[in-house]
Parts: structure tokens; sequence; C-alpha cells
């Protein structure tokens, strides 16, 4: 084998093992893809991951600012598929082969600028919606062109799938968000609930909150829908991935549902053997 041959083997080996050790509910999705669209799929969430890392980090919020800057530029160079990282270097191939939207990797590293910024507290529906759009229509819109996909209907399903999804982690991680000063309901919703304060540490506490939540499990399970009605107009075919992840991803929203929003230190997850199960019946439903 050549040497270039090893290090795509090699860099392959890291992403997919990266998504793999984070539990991740895309592993069982990407694992039934191509070798090269799964490459590119865990290269893509690897990514995520290190910016969300840095994001989420201990450091300051210029240096995290800078370290999403030198991504910024890293992602600059994919196109010309020179570099040391196997995530870039993975990147760069996608970007080559699938086309990869270079827009929506500068969404992406807006929206996580904006959480390493430390300053997301009960922002407007308006300014969630946009977050929304950036750090996870992104990944949606990437991911489709991965799959073959380019169509209106397909980047509607990608954009609502991925609102979808970004509010159901919204509301999985209320406390975990609290914790690091940040609050994403959004200050309408819980306006109309009647909840006092806005300091994250002091909402999650108040009892009008699960009208607040509620409010916004509500409009996750109206954008599931809108994705699902986008199917319809410009049918499956590629996305079979992406509809196992809205599968796992509405499951997990109507579990929290279930649970309350007034036992937030009680997890919902939805464990591997189901995702495991769940992307096998996709499997045996789409064969002709």
């Amino acid at each position: 084998m050549t040497t270039d041959g090893t290090t795509q083997r090699d860099d392959a080996v890291t992403v997919q093992s990266e998504v793999k050790a984070a539990g991740s509910s895309f592993y069982w999705a990407m694992r039934l893809l191509p070798p090269d669209r799964r490459e590119a799929m865990f290269a893509i969430y690897s990514l995520c991951r290190e910016l969300d890392d840095i994001a989420d980090g201990d450091e300051a919020a210029e240096s995290k600012l800078d370290r999403l800057g030198a991504w910024r530029e890293a992602i600059k160079t994919l196109p010309i598929g020179v570099s040391a990282s196997p995530v870039v270097r993975s990147l760069s191939r996608a970007t080559i082969r699938h086309n990869l939207p270079s827009v929506e990797f500068e969404e992406l590293i807006k929206g996580m600028e904006t959480d390493a910024r430390g300053s997301v507290c009960a922002p407007s529906m308006k300014e969630l919606m946009g977050y929304c759009r950036q750090v996870a229509g992104s990944v949606g819109l990437l991911s489709i062109a991965v799959f073959g996909r380019s169509d209106p209907a397909a980047q509607r399903f990608a954009i609502k799938l991925g609102e979808a999804l970004q509010l159901t982690n919204i509301l999985r991680d209320i406390e975990e968000d609290a914790g690091r000063g940040r609050l994403y309901l959004p200050e309408e919703c819980l306006h109309d609930a009647g909840v006092v304060g806005r300091a994250p540490l002091t909402v999650i506490k108040d009892p009008h909150l699960p009208k607040a939540c509620e409010a916004i499990a509500a409009l996750a399970e109206s954008r599931f829908s809108e994705a699902e009605a986008a199917l319809g107009e410009g049918g499956t075919h590629g996305l079979r991935p992406a509809r196992i992840m809205m599968t796992v991803y509405r499951r997990l929203l109507g579990r929290l549902r279930r649970r309350g929003w007034d036992r937030l230190d009680e997890p919902v997850r939805i464990p591997s053997w189901e995702r495991a199960w769940i992307a096998l019946r996709h499997l045996v439903s789409d064969r002709p």
C-alpha cells in the first residue's frame, strides 16, 4: 500500500474511533454508509467535537476564540489538502469528493464562537433559531452533501431536522448548561410561562420552568414534522443516516417529555443497543 493510502486509512480509523469513543448517537447511523462517505461524516462529527470541546472548555473566552480562529484558518486549507491533522485531512478529502459548502463550516464556527463567549442567556426566539441554524443547520447541509443530495427539499429537510435536533439537545442539557452559565430557553417562552429572573441557576429552580420547556418541546416536535414533510416532497434517497437520527432524537424528545421538566437531574438517553436496533430496522425496511 502506498504511503498516501496508509495515511488515508489511518485518518479514517482515527476519526471513526473518536466518534465511537464519544458514544454518539451518530455512530450507528453513519456505520451504514460506504467507506468514503462514512469517513467524511465521521470527520464532520470529529470537527464538531473539537469545536464543542473548545467552546465548553475552562479557558478564558479570549483563548477559546483564538483557538476557534485557528480552526477557521485550517478550514480555509481544505481544498488544498495539506495538514498535519487527521481530522483536517479527512475533511479535505470529503470537501474535494463531495463538494462540501465552505460557507457552512464558517456558520458552524460562528455558532461555536457564541458559546465560547459565554453570553447565551435567554436569547430572543429569533436569536435562538439563528444559533440553531449555525450549529445544527450547517451540519445538516454538510451532511446531505456527503449523502449526495443538494435539491431544495433535501436542504429544507436538513435545516428543519437540524433545528429539531438542537432544540432537543437544549432541553436535554438544561441543567448542564446552567452550570456553565448558559440558558438557551428563549425570553418569550420564559416570559409567557411566568418565569421570574433570568440567571440560569435561578431559572432551573423556578416552578414555572416546565411550561417554558414544554413550549420548546412542542416547537421541536413541529420541526420534526416539517422535516418529515420535506422527505415526502423530495424522497428519501440517500438520506437513511439522517432518518435514523430523526428516529433516535424523536424518541429522546418523547422520553424527555414523559419524564417531565421538574426532574432535570434525571438523565434521559437512548441506549446504544436501541440506537443499533433502530439503525438495523431502517436498513431492513429500506431494502427493495
